[in-house]
């Protein structure tokens, strides 16, 4: 055979596999002869040129954007080789029963074409069905294990939090917890002290899932053992920092905040390791309760500064994490800092301040909103009587 039949040839197949990668089927059809045999069938392909035509637009109807990069093309006589990579993005329907992934896939292809009478009369290709199904599959296993990784996450976290909330005469708490589905280092907790006082903390270990649930518990499991030695907030924490900075990962690191409430006289002492400020409603206003104080588990040797000030009837104190404050609605605005301390400001005392906050939340963000982060309040607030 002359070069200028094997160059017509392989034009011929280029023209072909483009045809084939933009699923026009008429073309395919126009390409084809009569008696066209397929060597390679796909699972469920019919036999022949009419088979073939229907398995192209059976990929099709499953996977969008299919390009053919054409690496590699040779001719000997009648057949035509060609090497490639075929990619595409499984999103439209059903393949080898498979339901949409949404995944882009790609699979390197030979394919041999034997040219008879200006049509392509016989095609030997490599299997694409066996990697297909063994990506899937790949795929199966890694979205199993980080579900298995996000339910041992929860149980770790759920087994920190606690399970009942104090009832103290007087004082009305009330926590809120909303776990986002990749799961966080959020906690809280409340300690029953000496001497009719109360420990409260909140805090955020840095990250996701199983790592930042163990530094969570193990921090959580530290400041109980300290606070019940220590009458300090500010040593509480330095204690607990430096015994976390020998344990923690590296590039983990924990915010917190922990006060000690008199329940008589409601005064209020506390320290802060980073965390996001609280505020006290007080007088139609909203107070940051400020302190000094690197995060937990950076740096060993910090100092924790100390402060204080007195609950007065019917103030009210907020502890929150950053799950709040970061959440953004549709047209990527941020709750904020500013809107939250001027809601904290505005709220009346008729309904919890957390249900005020988080319905304040939902309007901000909308329908359709994908949680980012956990979201962890605690309120609280001395009676009026």
């Amino acid at each position: 055979m002359s070069s200028e039949a094997e160059e017509k040839n392989r034009a011929l197949v280029h023209r072909f596999l483009m045809a084939h990668a933009r699923g026009d089927l008429d073309a395919l059809g126009e390409m084809l002869a009569h008696e066209f045999v397929d060597h390679s069938l796909l699972p469920g392909q019919v036999p022949g040129r009419e088979g073939y035509i229907q398995s192209a637009a059976e990929q099709h109807a499953a996977l969008s954007d299919i390009r053919y990069i054409i690496e590699y093309q040779a001719t000997d006589g009648d057949m035509v080789i060609s090497r490639l990579t075929m990619r595409s993005t499984h999103d439209r329907g059903t393949l080898f029963g498979v339901a949409p992934t949404g995944k882009e896939w790609a699979t390197p292809l030979i394919v041999i074409n034997r040219v008879s009478g200006g049509k392509i009369a016989e095609e030997w290709s490599a299997d694409i069905v066996t990697p297909f199904l063994e990506e899937i599959e790949q795929q199966a296993r890694e979205r199993e294990r980080v579900e298995q990784d996000l339910r041992v996450a929860r149980r770790i976290q759920q087994a920190s939090l606690p399970e009942e909330v104090p009832e103290v005469q007087g004082w009305q708490i009330n926590p809120h917890y909303q776990p986002a589905r990749e799961v966080g280092g959020d906690f809280y907790d409340f300690l029953e002290l000496e001497d009719g006082r109360l420990g409260l903390v909140v805090g955020d270990a840095t990250g996701h899932g199983v790592p930042a649930a163990l530094v969570m518990s193990t921090t959580c499991g530290m400041l109980r053992a300290v606070a019940l030695s220590v009458d300090s907030p500010g040593e509480v924490l330095a204690r607990v920092n430096e015994a976390l900075s020998a344990r923690i990962p590296p590039n983990m690191f924990v915010t917190c905040f922990y006060a000690i409430l008199d329940l008589k006289n409601g005064r209020l002492r506390y320290a802060n390791a980073g965390h996001d400020l609280p505020y006290m409603q007080r007088g139609g206003d909203a107070e940051e309760l400020r302190a000094r104080g690197m995060p937990l588990g950076l740096i060993p040797g910090m100092f924790y500064e100390e402060k204080k000030t007195i609950l007065e009837a019917g103030e009210a104190a907020l502890f929150y994490s950053d799950g709040l404050v970061e959440a953004h609605n549709s047209g990527g605005e941020m709750f904020g800092f500013p809107r939250l301390r001027s809601l904290v400001a505005e709220h009346d005392e008729e309904g919890l301040l957390v249900d005020f906050l988080m319905e304040e939340l939902y309007s901000f963000t909308g329908d359709g909103w994908e949680q980012e982060d956990d979201i962890t309040l605690v309120t609280l607030q001395r009676s009026t009587q």
